[in-house]
């Protein structure tokens, strides 16, 4: 049993039972060996925790990195696309990432997108903001999606009529609902770069 074994069962049982479900006593049942031995991998739970959230971040750390021929502003809408569809792969991803902090290679993505931002004329101030907007904003859209859905069914229950809003009010799903947020963030930033032009 090694490390990658240990996460990939992990996120396995994740996806089975939810977060609150996932216990280093469940996961060594799961894996056939007793509790004790995964703390040669991992310290504690939060350890585990945090592992897991990385390796569940993979596809949105590994996406390809701006490059000068890129508009500012398609990137960041489709880089924060791919942080919110890296979020739902995994049954409470949103969950999972909150409170997560990057670091090593993740450190150095960030730099070389700050980066693209400032060579495309974006303030560093207001890039900065936007990204850390559009990051919580991302983080905030998940949860309620993933709070929303019936695990068993995968029924959206507020698309499904809304309870307790008025008739009149048109129902919103969450990607529309997503998309129109970013926009507005994105507006935003926009009008920055302008008026510091």
């Amino acid at each position: 049993m090694n490390r990658e074994t240990v996460l990939t069962e992990a996120l396995d049982l994740l996806d089975e039972v939810g977060l609150d479900a996932v216990s280093t006593r469940r996961l060594a049942r799961r894996l056939g060996v007793e509790q004790p031995s995964l703390y040669y991998h991992f310290r504690n739970k939060k350890e585990l925790l945090g592992a897991m959230s990385e390796a569940a971040m993979a596809p949105h750390a590994t996406a390809p990195l701006p490059t000068p021929a890129d508009d500012w502003r398609d990137w960041f809408l489709e880089n924060t696309r791919s942080f919110r569809r890296t979020l739902l792969l995994r049954r409470d991803g949103a969950r999972l990432h909150a409170g997560s902090s990057p670091g090593g290679t993740d450190l150095d993505r960030i730099a070389h997108k700050m980066a693209f931002l400032a060579a495309a004329s974006v303030p560093e101030e207001h890039a900065r903001t936007a990204m850390l907007a559009a990051g919580r904003f991302t983080v905030g859209s998940v949860l309620e999606e993933q709070a929303d859905t019936d695990p068993g069914g995968g029924r959206d229950h507020r698309a499904a009529g809304q309870p307790g809003l008025p008739p009149d009010v048109p129902p919103m799903d969450h990607e529309s609902s997503f998309e129109a947020g970013l926009a507005l963030i994105l507006e935003g930033l926009e009008q920055q770069v302008r008026r510091a032009g």
